[in-house]
Order: C-alpha cells, then structure tokens, then sequence
C-alpha cells in the first residue's frame, strides 16, 4: 500500500496549472491544424497530440513511483544512455531537412536530446549532492560537472540543432549555478572563452543559422527568406490586439502565412486568436508553474531533491524564455517548441517526466536525507 504521507504532499497546484497549461495548447494545436484537417481527415495530427498526452501522463505517474533518491545511484547510467543515443543520432539517426535529430523504434520516432534535458539534471544534481561539495566547489570540482554538460552540448550541435544546445547548456549552468559559482571564475571564463567566438561563426554554425541571427540584428535583412518565419510572428502576434480575433479566425493561421504554426510558432497562433489578455493569462500559468515548483525545491529536506527540482524547473523555464523570445524578436530563430503547448510527441513526454520527478519530490519531502 501506498504510504498516506506521500499522497497529502501531492501537490496539486503544480498539476491544476499544468492542466491549464495544455489546455491552451490543445486548443492552438488545433486551431493551427484546422485547415489541413479540413482538407484530410485522415491526417490529423491533433489525434497524435492526444496520444502523446496519455503517454506523457503515464510516464509522469511511473515517474513518481520509485522513491527519487534511488535515481543517484543510477545517473551515471542515466546519463551515459543518453550520450550512447546522441551518438546513435549522429550515425543512423533519420535526417529531415539535412538535421539528424531522431531515432526511430518500432514505427515510432523520438529525439534522444530531449531525454539528455532529464539526463544531465539527475546527473548533475547527483554530483553536486555528494558530502564532498561544498556550495561556491572550487575550480577543480567544477571541471566534471563542466565535462557533464559540454559533451551532450556539442554531441546536439553536431546534429545541428542550436536551439535544443542553447537548451541543455541553460538547464545545466542553472543547476550549476544553483550551487554557487565565485564570480572570478565566471569573469575569467568568459574572457578565455571570447577569443572563440570567431571560430565558432566561422566553422561550426551553419549558414542557415547565422542567417537568423543577423536577421536579429537587422530584421529587414531578408524579409521573404530567413526573415519570413519571424515578420509573419509579429504581424500574426500584433494583430491580435487586445482581445483577438477569436477562436480559428486568426488570418495568418487560415491562409497559411505563418510557418512552422503547430510547433514552434504556437504561440503566435495563440496570440492572434486570443490577443494580448490570452497571452497574459498563458504567461501567468507558466509563471505559476514555475512558483510552485520552485517552492517544492525550497521545501526539499535535502540537496540532491533541491537540485533535481530547481533543474527540472529550469528546464522547463527557459524553454518558454527561448520560445517566446523567438518568436517575439528578441531572441534567433533556434527551432524549440513551447513547452505543454507546441505539438511534439518527445518534448511532451520529457516535460511530463521533468514535472513528475517535481511531484516525486515534493511527495517524500517528510522524509528526513542528512546528505
């Protein structure tokens, strides 16, 4: 039998928000595939949605069976499966408009760096809970849990896929971060690290993706090229207005002016439908999703449940920075989707984990970790 405890430290709070959360993709990931489900049926993505929203809730409930502690002893192995699948990508992974980014198994087809966002939390949150590290580590304790999050970033860049790299290393200084890092550190970092700058524009960015970032600095650069997915954001987001043009009467959405609209732009699709009261209500959902489970951290009786949910957090915390941030204009064009929101069957499941390894802990918070 399940221990009574467990179930009154439930937090339901977090789960009601997300509820809220999906609601309001679900609604825009049919509005955005309304004319195509109009012209075939039988193509319907929105029912695939639907399938990978009951194995994300499944995933999230086998993610609060095992008691979250016990993951320590297995993140190294957590951990080096996902590296083994990055690798796996880069040789046999299938290639879609010249990216490898996804393995398939069984007719199905998932994206191995999303499992890498769970992966390098439990691991470094493994690393930082050992009695050895001190909060503000030295340089020297610092260099393993760079090597954690370096090598799955370079592994994705590889694919390429920048946005899902920004991603990871985000995730992974968070947490890294979280445990104190003297500002010497970060300034001498910086400066060794300004000198490859150039390298990294010169031989390792893609030309399609130097492209979005000088879009950036000048947004009329290339208005029906690499500045298209962007002016058509903007004019979708500011026609909205304050209230919106309605529910599957957003013009740009209708009359196939704005690309990519079920997944990384859904959030353009929504702010032409609903206008700026529905974004604000949206914004408020994930800031309380991002409250809440900040809270479970703060309550966590130990480090290594602190750490998990602060990186979990994160995760889920600057996707939504990178997302809006694209497809507003403040941020390159990076290709990620909104988390709970944008269609996408490996990204829903990740995030169902991420908030079921929350709830895992804000659950055992009654029980007492000296480490």
């Amino acid at each position: 039998m399940m221990d009574r405890r467990l179930i009154e430290n439930f937090d339901w709070s977090i789960i009601w928000v997300m509820i809220g959360i999906i609601s309001v993709g679900l609604l825009s990931v049919y509005s955005a595939l309304y004319p195509q489900i109009k012209v075939n049926p039988t193509h319907n993505l929105f029912i695939k949605q639907l399938i990978w929203l009951s194995f994300g809730f499944v995933f999230l409930f086998c993610s609060l069976l095992v008691d979250y502690q016990q993951l320590r002893a297995v993140s190294v192995w957590i951990y080096a499966l996902g590296i083994v699948m990055l690798v796996a990508v880069l040789v046999i992974g299938k290639e879609v408009n010249g990216s490898r980014r996804w393995l398939e198994m069984g007719g199905l087809q998932f994206q191995p760096s999303e499992y890498m966002k769970v992966a390098i939390v439990i691991q470094l949150a493994s690393y930082f809970s050992s009695q050895e590290i001190t909060p503000y580590p030295s340089l020297r304790r610092l260099l393993i849990p760079l090597g954690i999050i370096l090598l799955p970033m370079i592994l994705v860049l590889a694919e390429p896929d920048l946005g899902t790299t920004i991603s990871l290393g985000a995730v992974g200084f968070t947490v890294l971060f979280f445990m104190g890092v003297r500002w010497r550190y970060v300034i001498v970092s910086t400066i060794l690290l300004l000198p490859l700058l150039f390298p990294i524009w010169e031989h390792v960015l893609k030309p399609y993706q130097k492209r979005r970032i000088l879009i950036l600095l000048r947004p009329d650069l290339d208005p029906l090229g690499a500045g298209y997915h962007i002016r058509q954001s903007k004019i979708a987001i500011g026609s909205g207005m304050l209230w919106g043009k309605g529910f599957l009467n957003g013009t740009q959405n209708k009359l196939h002016f704005l690309p990519e609209k079920h997944t990384d732009f859904i959030f353009s699709v929504w702010a032409e439908e609903w206008g700026f009261v529905g974004c604000s209500v949206l914004l408020v959902l994930f800031a309380s999703l991002i409250f809440f489970s900040l809270r479970v951290a703060r309550r966590s009786k130990d480090r290594y449940g602190s750490l998990l949910v602060v990186g979990m957090t994160a995760l889920i915390l600057w996707q939504v920075v990178i997302n809006i941030g694209m497809v507003i204009g403040l941020l390159p064009v990076v290709g990620i989707t909104l988390p709970f929101v944008s269609y996408g069957g490996s990204s829903l499941i990740t995030l169902c984990v991420a908030i079921g390894l929350i709830e895992n802990v804000s659950m055992r918070r009654y029980i007492f970790h000296a480490r």
